[in-house]
């Protein structure tokens, strides 16, 4: 189970009232470090998406602290990074939204479901999922008992 997970962000308080809108949740700031902000879901998880600056980098404290934070000016935003998120919307509330938004949205299919690839400022990727599309997914996922690694 993921409960949370961080994106950058040009305008990341926009794009975590987005991200707020989109679950019906609600928006906190990230104290640790400034102009990041955290997207609610408001589900019995506690789910959540953080959203920092781009150009943010996490690494370990050298010593026995909690994770430190930097700033990187020459980062472009773009990450391989992104995530699956069910979402209690329509297709056309998804669509709407981006559209608004001006961030790419595009229905595809993965295979055994469909996800909507929905582009944050066009730089990072949610494979957003309607509840149709995550059930087709769960059922796909639940019949892919772990049999061990094959290659």
């Amino acid at each position: 189970m993921i409960h949370h997970f961080s994106i950058p962000a040009q305008q990341p308080r926009h794009v975590a009232q987005v991200l707020t809108e989109l679950f019906d949740g609600a928006l906190s700031g990230f104290g640790p470090y400034p102009n990041s902000f955290i997207a609610w879901a408001g589900d019995e998880h506690g789910t959540a998406i953080e959203v920092y600056p781009v150009g943010t980098e996490m690494f370990p404290h050298p010593g026995a602290g909690q994770a430190q934070f930097r700033h990187h000016g020459a980062a472009t935003g773009f990450t391989a990074t992104h995530a699956a998120v069910s979402v209690n919307r329509s297709e056309a509330e998804i669509f709407a939204l981006a559209e608004r938004e001006g961030w790419r949205a595009i229905q595809l299919s993965r295979g055994w479901n469909d996800v909507i690839e929905f582009w944050i400022e066009n730089r990072v990727m949610l494979e957003l999922m309607t509840p149709a599309m995550a059930k087709a997914y769960s059922s796909a996922a639940q019949a892919l008992k772990p049999r061990g690694v094959t290659a």
